[in-house]
């Protein structure tokens, strides 16, 4: 059975799926990691959320405030073994529900055009692609996308 648990980035489990995230980032991303990585880092990150089954922490997820009325979801990863099981989807929508009850309306999110699968998840789950944004600006490999939330959880 599958658990979502909200925890923050002291989380050891969180930061155990983070450091396979990085690993395999780093094969991706090649000579611009360097560049994600500034920002990706994890610390004081306030909303995480960690997916278990039969306890074993197999996906994470989290988000940070980005705007007003808007947070930026960070650090989606699921183990490879089980992937395909829709479990990044479900942790997608977890992770939008709790920034709904927590008043916010939109989110943003950037992701690689080397992690055609994360480009796929994020697609079915609604989110759409707009201008790169912040940091990403002008980045040919980087692909940024947003979602109303208040269509889907008001």
């Amino acid at each position: 059975m599958l658990l979502f648990r909200r925890t923050d980035s002291s989380n050891t489990d969180f930061q155990s799926l983070v450091s396979l995230l990085d690993a395999d980032l780093r094969i991706r991303d090649g000579e611009e990691h360097a560049f994600y990585a500034q920002y990706n880092k994890t610390q004081d990150i306030r909303n995480v959320i960690v997916a278990y089954e039969d306890a074993k922490a197999v996906a994470c997820g989290a988000f940070k405030y980005f705007e007003d009325s808007c947070v930026e979801i960070k650090r989606m990863f699921t183990l490879p073994e089980y992937r395909g099981r829709a479990i990044g989807l479900k942790l997608l929508t977890e992770l939008e529900k709790w920034a709904a009850e927590l008043n916010y309306k939109e989110c943003v999110l950037e992701t690689g055009i080397k992690q055609p699968e994360a480009i796929r998840l994020y697609t079915k789950a609604g989110y759409t692609r707009i201008e790169n944004y912040g940091q990403y600006a002008g980045v040919e490999n980087s692909v940024c996308m947003k979602k109303k939330l208040q269509l889907i959880f008001e």
